[in-house]
């Protein structure tokens, strides 16, 4: 996957989902085609987020650790990498030093 700079076409929710006490920030953004992402950065910290449907995480800036559920390794993911996490699922990321910035693509 190619990193992505921008997108045309879109409606954003200008409102942020700020998860948690502000060190997850996000803003949702729907395509044209009606295919849903979100938009947003990672401080400094240790999270474990939920996930409904599948999710692609594409990273634009920074770097994190991830750890999938059922999962006992580590990886590292930075700008221009992505990783997949499977819908009804969770994943453990770590975000030391500079914020990690991502895409999630939905679905």
């Amino acid at each position: 996957m190619s990193l992505t700079d921008k997108y045309d076409g879109v409606s954003v929710t200008t409102k942020a989902n700020v998860y948690f006490d502000g060190k997850c920030v996000s803003h949702g953004i729907v395509l044209a085609d009606g295919t849903k992402k979100s938009v947003g950065v990672i401080l400094p910290a240790s999270l474990t987020f939920n996930t409904g449907a599948p999710e692609i995480m594409e990273g634009v800036a920074g770097s994190c650790r991830v750890r999938l559920k059922g999962e006992s390794e580590w990886k590292v993911y930075g700008a221009g990498q992505s990783f997949n996490v499977p819908g009804n699922s969770s994943f453990d990321i770590e975000v030391a030093g500079e914020p990690y910035h991502y895409i999630c693509h939905f679905g």
